[in-house]
């Protein structure tokens, strides 16, 4: 590992994917005939350490896979990507997570996850890697594994001096514990109407109106609006909003992940937040540009 101050941990999920091509996702009860399907590592929180290594940062992960041949694949792709993966934990009780996403021609997709060894993940898991979390600048979670992980997790690298960055999706209610330890939050604009309790719309300004709601729970948020770019608002009365970088879409898939992980590997090195968001959304049209056969 290089510098402390570029050390991005991760502590979250790890899917082995199943992508597929159709012409169009089904509807209840019917059956598509697709184009083609790949297999690809992923979960939201190995996408975002992929994409944090791949922007620069020194990478470590916190995770789960089975004992089977998803987790070996899991595995080999952090070692890949040069992630630290000592503090990915293989669990007997349960198999890996995976995932089966099918995308549409017009690179929109929908999926299902199963998370399996994810749900295994608790406070015993920080525990271990204690070591780690103490070189940790930036801090890395997601709703894809259990509250008390995530809330583990945040309390040490807090206590460390590190900051804490959550994605909240899936959305779901939030426990307090874990909403006070939180520096940044990153949603799109379904999170944020969740979180915020009151419509959200799905535009530049409408992420913006949100961004500035949710700082009555946050002291920094993050609103993504797709293709329409982001909005950033914290307590000190910073507030911006970026347009999206055009590009022919390839596929939507993992654009949200593409810009947390280059975020945090932007902040980790003591970049300007503006500049920051920008490495970050800078890094999520590049991605969405990109055709999947060709992501790696």
């Amino acid at each position: 590992m290089n510098s402390p101050a570029r050390v991005v941990t991760v502590l979250g999920s790890l899917h082995y994917d199943i992508m597929v091509t159709a012409p169009d996702r089904p509807r209840k009860g019917e059956t598509v005939t697709g184009r083609s399907w790949h297999p690809k590592c992923g979960g939201k929180g190995g996408n975002q350490a992929v994409a944090a290594a791949k922007a620069g940062a020194d990478c470590v992960m916190i995770g789960a896979v089975g004992a089977d041949d998803f987790g070996q694949a899991l595995l080999a792709n952090l070692d890949r990507r040069g992630i630290d993966r000592g503090a990915v934990r293989v669990a007997d009780s349960a198999g890996s997570g995976m995932s089966v996403a099918i995308f549409d021609a017009d690179g929109d997709y929908g999926a299902v996850i199963v998370s399996g060894s994810n749900l295994t993940l608790g406070p015993a898991d920080v525990e271990a890697a204690n070591g780690l979390i103490a070189r940790t600048s930036i801090l890395l979670l997601q709703n894809e594994v259990p509250d008390a992980a995530n809330i583990a997790a945040a309390s040490a690298v807090k206590a460390a001096g590190g900051r804490v960055i959550l994605n909240a999706a899936p959305a779901r209610p939030l426990p307090d514990a874990l909403k006070t330890l939180v520096d940044v939050l990153v949603v799109n604009a379904i999170e944020a109407e969740y979180l915020a309790g009151t419509p959200v719309i799905d535009t530049l300004d409408g992420a913006a109106d949100a961004a500035g709601l949710l700082l009555s729970h946050f002291p920094s948020v993050v609103v993504t609006a797709g293709g329409e770019g982001v909005a950033y608002a914290d307590r000190s009365g910073l507030a911006f909003a970026l347009p999206g970088i055009r590009v022919k879409v390839e596929s939507t898939h993992g654009a949200g992940d593409e810009f947390i992980g280059a975020m945090a590997a932007a902040l980790a090195r003591g970049v300007a937040t503006r500049d920051a968001v920008s490495a970050g959304n800078a890094a999520a049209a590049s991605l969405v540009g990109t055709p999947e056969s060709e992501r790696g």
